[in-house]
């Protein structure tokens, strides 16, 4: 399995069941970050705005993939959806293991949400808050939800990410167990242990 960040919450999974985006976004949507032409045989969207929902920008392989897909309902904030609405949680499960990409995730996970997701190998979790929970309600999640790795997105970088949002650096100052990659691929099978990985951002 390959996981591959295109910045902001775009996530490219190959696996040998089949491939997936999650929230692709839309042209000049996400400041310092331009989405290349992506092929996939799945596209799964969080939520409609245009930094999470351009599923035109996937082109469709046209293959039917054999992973499963459990889709768990949130909120885009802490009010019950007041300010932003909702927010669908996808878990993909293939080679064995289970990916679970929170999307724009506004709220702390309820009992019930923490038992649909079950067992995670992988979180992908936005950690910079204002549209999201912040890099304290993160840390929480991701210690409840248990997962071997831990991928922070959503944040603020170095000429790229929303001004109103936090770095990543929030987060990982509440993680004891921090991994720097050099690119933005993941190979899950290749890290021992657990760990919160650092991808890097591809910029324009």
């Amino acid at each position: 399995m390959k996981l591959t960040w295109y910045g902001h919450s775009c996530f490219l999974l190959e696996s040998a069941e089949g491939s997936v985006v999650f929230d692709p976004y839309a042209p000049g949507s996400v400041p310092g970050v331009e989405l290349p032409v992506l092929t996939a045989d799945a596209v799964l969207c969080s939520h409609g705005h245009r930094d999470h929902g351009c599923q035109e920008a996937v082109t469709r392989s046209g293959a039917t993939p054999r992973f499963s897909v459990t889709r768990i309902e949130s909120f885009h904030d802490d009010r019950q959806g007041a300010l932003r609405g909702g927010n669908t949680i996808h878990v993909v499960e293939a080679e064995g293991l289970r990916v679970a990409h929170l999307g724009d995730l506004g709220e702390a996970l309820n009992e019930a949400q923490l038992a649909a997701l079950g067992k995670v190998d992988v979180l992908l979790i936005p950690v910079g808050g204002y549209y999201t929970i912040d890099a304290p309600t993160a840390d929480a999640a991701a210690r409840a939800v248990g997962a071997r790795l831990v991928v922070p997105m959503h944040y603020r970088g170095e000429g790229f990410g929303y001004d109103v949002i936090a770095p990543v650096e929030d987060f990982l100052a509440l993680r004891g167990d921090v991994l720097r990659l050099d690119g933005n691929s993941l190979d899950p099978a290749a890290i021992d242990g657990a760990a919160t990985v650092v991808l890097r951002c591809p910029q324009k």
